[in-house]
């Protein structure tokens, strides 16, 4: 492969800048949120001498998806969200995502764990015990709850989990939701008190937090990658431009977790990988309640079921948070739609990302998936009126008053080139080159959650020789004692590894 005259030229300008080590690093991760925090601790960790540079667009770290009102703050762990337990066609109800999700956060529970105990992270800043609920009404949905608690707490992953019908329990579940409710009404619920809540935000700085300090990482905020490049012998050249200066930087590796900008970056990048994927853009909205006669007095995490057509992150949940210290109660999201592909993005992020390569890909998936796109139209044309209708589904005697529209984030849904056409992605990917050079997050659900997981996969996928060497096997098993272990066939290591976690993370 022979240079491009831009990488060329980009050459000659990075050579006759500032010293060559002070802009060549060993890995360069784009985005200072949950993702890319998550990348440079684990490398961090695992090799404190290596450099690191972290690029972001922001003045801080974690202000955009990962800020604590621009996403659930739920620990997903399939206690609650009945869309990782799907109806197949012939009827039967799936599991397999439901202790996949599970495994994975168990994985991040654990790696919280290990950096408490070593100091590095407080768990009372970011993390919180609350129980996870699952609320459905009528005897179709209430049949379907029967066979998903069947199923799950059968195994020692869900094994707590309970199921009533009840209308006094319930009561004493959520006093705030059956408040008003008639008698007859045919409700149900299932709860596991083991559930959380957590501000990813505050998670995101205490990651940056602990690693600022050392010789071997930089962080440039208010800075933005204008363009990235590879030349012939695998080395990758970022054009940056900063607040107070540009620059050009070299690595060998570069992570992409700029959130919905990383579709974008993606395509500059111009590796064949990244020519399969188009975006679509979807914006949300919460209803938030801060007062105390209220927020004292529901105390969970309720997950309903999604309206038909709607995708997986549109499930209406009443939430108890905590962001910035204060407790506050969130309902929705309901969706909205906006062109950026970040919150604090440009207007022409869609029309940009548009190529030859993908405009069919979008014109499939939108043709596949009209009830989508039915129920993005209903939530535009809402009404405040209407989101309160909705939310009285929950709250029978809801003052409409208590509760103040809030715009969350964005989030940007994938569409892939397959060879079955332009399909809709609604989880995360992982897309690398195939030299193990570029890795790209994009997505967005269950994100957050399962950030550890996925970054031990860009791990594996990228630094290969690195974690089949001794100093690294060693030291990624202690951070993660279970590792190699598959804790949802071995469930004995399960319960052992929950009872350091909750130990150590005072989750008891």
């Amino acid at each position: 492969m022979q240079d491009s005259l831009y990488v060329i030229l980009i050459k000659i300008l990075f050579n006759t800048s500032t010293p060559d080590s002070e802009n060549t690093y060993d890995a360069i991760l784009v985005g200072a949120g949950i993702m890319s925090s998550t990348l440079a601790v684990l490398l961090h960790e695992l090799e404190p001498d290596l450099r690191l540079l972290v690029v972001e667009k922001l003045s801080s770290a974690g202000l955009e998806s990962s800020c604590a009102k621009n996403n659930a703050g739920t620990g997903h762990a399939a206690n609650c969200e009945l869309n990782y337990t799907p109806i197949q066609e012939d009827g039967h109800l799936s599991t397999t995502k439901a202790f996949e999700i599970n495994k994975s956060f168990e994985q991040s529970l654990e790696f919280w764990a290990s950096l408490a105990e070593k100091g590095k992270l407080v768990p009372k800043t970011f993390l919180k015990k609350l129980p996870h609920i699952s609320l459905v009404f009528g005897d179709e949905d209430i049949s379907l709850l029967k066979k998903r608690f069947s199923k799950l707490s059968s195994h020692a992953a869900f094994a707590k989990m309970e199921f009533t019908m009840d209308h006094g329990e319930l009561q004493d579940w959520i006093p705030l939701i059956m408040d008003g409710r008639k008698e007859s009404e045919k409700i149900a619920a299932t709860r596991i008190k083991r559930g959380t809540d957590i501000d990813f935000g505050n998670l995101t700085r205490s990651y940056i937090n602990q690693i600022e300090g050392a010789k071997s990482i930089d962080i440039n905020y208010s800075t933005n990658v204008e363009n990235l490049q590879q030349d012939s012998e695998g080395d990758w050249y970022l054009s940056l431009e900063g607040a107070k200066k540009n620059r050009i930087v070299r690595s060998k590796f570069v992570f992409l977790g700029a959130g919905g900008g990383a579709l974008s970056l993606l395509q500059k990048s111009r590796i064949p990988e990244g020519l399969l994927y188009a975006g679509f853009p979807v914006s949300g909205k919460w209803l938030i309640c801060d007062e105390e006669k209220s927020t004292k007095t529901h105390n969970a995490k309720v997950y309903g079921k999604a309206a038909v057509g709607a995708p997986p992150m549109s499930v209406p949940h009443l939430d108890t948070r905590w962001i910035d210290k204060k407790k506050s109660l969130l309902f929705g999201p309901f969706a909205g739609f906006s062109s950026n592909f970040l919150k604090y993005g440009s207007k022409l992020d869609l029309f940009r990302s548009i190529k030859t390569t993908n405009l069919f890909s979008m014109l499939q998936a939108g043709l596949d998936n009209i009830d989508l796109g039915k129920y993005l139209l209903n939530q535009l044309i809402q009404t405040n009126e209407d989101r309160i209708d909705t939310l009285k589904r929950f709250l029978p005697q809801v003052s409409p008053n208590d509760w103040k529209l809030s715009t969350a984030g964005q989030r940007v849904q994938i569409i892939k080139q397959t060879s079955k056409g332009g399909v809709l992605k609604m989880g995360t990917e992982v897309v690398t080159s195939s030299d193990g050079s570029l890795a790209a997050l994009l997505g967005a659900s269950p994100g957050a959650s399962t950030a550890v997981t996925i970054m031990i996969e860009v791990l594996n996928r990228c630094w290969q020789e690195k974690m089949k060497s001794s100093k690294w096997k060693n030291k990624m098993l202690e951070l993660f004692p279970s590792i190699g272990t598959d804790i949802n066939s071995d469930q004995e290591a399960l319960l052992a590894i929950r009872k350091r976690n909750d130990f150590l993370l005072k989750l008891i």
